[in-house]
Order: C-alpha cells, then structure tokens, then sequence
C-alpha cells in the first residue's frame, strides 16, 4: 500500500530547544565515573516531528517558544536545514530550554534533566495573536506536545477544534501526559509509550489488548501506545490494531523514535490511509529514526518510507 503525497498545512506546537545526549562507551556503571561521548543537536518532541513531517513532503509551521541565546540560533538553522517554517516566540533575556541525557551503551536511556522553564511562557493569550489564528485556520493538522503548560494545551486543543480537522498530542514524558487530561476528548489521536499511558489512566499495568478500552475510558478517541520491542496498539473510533516492530540488529539511539512515529502515522492519515497503514508507516518512520544518531533524520523521505515500510510486519485487527 502506497500513501500518497499531497502537500498540506500542519502547525506544531510545543518543544523546541537543544538536546544533549551523553552515551556511555561500555557496561553502565551506576553511582560512578563512566566513558562516553557528548552529543548535541536541536530537539524537542513537536520539533522532531515538525522537522520528519516536512521531509515528508508537508508544509509545516513550528511555533515555540525560545531564549535569545545560541541555542536558539541552533534550533533556527536546523529549522531551515529540515525545510520547517519557524514562526517562534522569542524572549531576547531568557535562555533556550533544553534536555540532557544519559545513554546506555546500546542507546537505551540511563536518566535525563529537562530544563524548561521557558515553556511556562507560552501562556493562552499567545494562541490569540492574530498571526497565530491565521496559522491555526490555514491547517489541516494541529500537533502539539506536553512541554506547553495545561491550560495551554487545553486553549490550543479548544482553538484548534473551530479551525483543524485533525488534532493531535505527543505524551513527552510520563510526568507531563497528564498535562492532556481535561481535553482528551478534543485530541483526534495522542501517541505515548506504555508508562506515560499508565500515567495518563491511573493503571498499573494493562496488555496490549486492554489500552484502547482504557484509553477510550479516559475520554480518548484515538492514539497509539508503543511498548519498546513488543507490539504496538493503534486505535480510533472504528477499531484498534496491533502491530510488532521489526526486530533490528542495533539501534543507533531511541531519542526520536515516538516522534518519528507520530509522524509516519498523521501523514499517512493526512493522505487517508485507514489505521492499520497508519500504524505501519508510523514504525516504519520509526525504524528509520532508530537507525539514525539523529533525533530526526535527516533520510526521512517518502521513498525511504516506502522501502522501510517492506520491513514492518502486517497489522492484527482487535475486535
């Protein structure tokens, strides 16, 4: 099955800043001194995808956020390099938030620092310039992610409903998913891993099969749960399925990874794929990620989508 490409309009909201990434060079030894290398690009879950979603062929408007600093500037050229249309909010005396972790020598997260006071900043009133509200009218797809405080997410959600077809939600992190709580219901899909869908429902634990029920519970209606090497669940308003992702002999680094998905996933949806593409183009993009040191990478394309998309199992529908 093909998707095919049509140009459309997308705003993202939400994290831009720089990533830092330490990876430890052999066995991880906690509580001491260990080898490694740094590593520093821009990043931000609404950025990596505002940036796969422009490879993809999209036309893509980021509004973020940002420090009048060098970091800042950073994140504007990788904004360029990806072909992203950068529309910041920019605060000349604050720094750029950013995201500091520690990797295993296999590219699983050891911990990480976020430092993102900034996004405090992003407050309601900011969805009402008028510049925005032409954004926001002119696009087919609203994506946003959990860096934004609550009651902003809950606005853009509430601002996007008159304008946007489609919305939808990157989790970020288990600490912030909860952030979407009071406006599920407005969010078309939202994309998580498994802990931060135990967050966002209260449960402990849950199989594959039992999230969409949760999920729908909460007052979803649609979204995607990964579960690291195991089975993913996709689910809508017309069913769920699930998918396992291709094994893979080694991951370059898992930062970017669920962005990446997210995005494979809304611009299969964008071209009217039903769920269960969806859900393949999504790992697929994901694949593409996981084999790149980059939080978005830079061979994202259509073609490459196409091919890698040869690798991803079919699809089990859930009654």
């Amino acid at each position: 099955m093909q998707a095919q490409v049509k140009s459309q309009n997308i705003a993202v909201f939400g994290g831009a800043h720089i990533d830092r990434r330490g990876r430890i060079s052999g066995a991880t030894a906690p509580g001491a001194s260990n080898l490694g290398a740094w590593f520093e690009e821009a990043g931000g879950g609404g950025f990596n995808a505002a940036r796969n979603l422009a490879r993809l062929g999209h036309r893509v408007t980021m509004i973020s956020p940002r420090g009048g600093d060098p970091a800042g500037d950073t994140v504007a050229a990788a904004a360029e390099a990806a072909g992203v249309i950068d529309r910041p909010f920019t605060f000349l005396d604050r720094k750029t938030p950013s995201y500091t972790a520690i990797l295993e020598n296999d590219g699983n997260l050891v911990i990480a620092l976020a430092d993102m006071d900034l996004y405090t900043l992003f407050t309601p009133r900011r969805l009402q310039q008028r510049a925005t509200r032409e954004i926001l009218a002119a696009s087919e797809l609203v994506l946003m992610d959990a860096n934004l405080p609550q009651e902003t997410l809950a606005a853009l959600i509430g601002t996007a409903a008159k304008f946007c077809p489609l919305r939808a939600g990157i989790a970020v992190s288990p600490a912030k998913v909860v952030r979407y709580r009071d406006c599920l219901d407005g969010l078309d899909f939202l994309f998580m891993n498994e802990a931060e869908a135990r967050a966002l429902t209260g449960t402990e634990a849950a199989t594959a099969e039992e999230w969409p029920l949760l999920l729908r519970s909460a007052g979803l209606s649609g979204g995607v749960v990964t579960r690291g090497g195991r089975a993913a669940v996709a689910f809508d308003l017309e069913g769920a399925c699930l998918a396992t992702p291709p094994a893979l002999s080694a991951l370059a680094d898992v930062t970017g990874a669920g962005d990446a998905l997210a995005s494979g996933f809304l611009a299969a949806r964008l071209a009217g794929a039903d769920l269960s593409a969806c859900l393949r183009f999504g790992m697929a993009a994901a694949v593409i990620t996981l084999h790149s040191p980059f939080a978005a990478s830079d061979e994202m394309s259509q073609d490459m989508l196409e091919q890698v998309l040869q690798l991803v199992p079919e699809t089990e529908m859930l009654s």
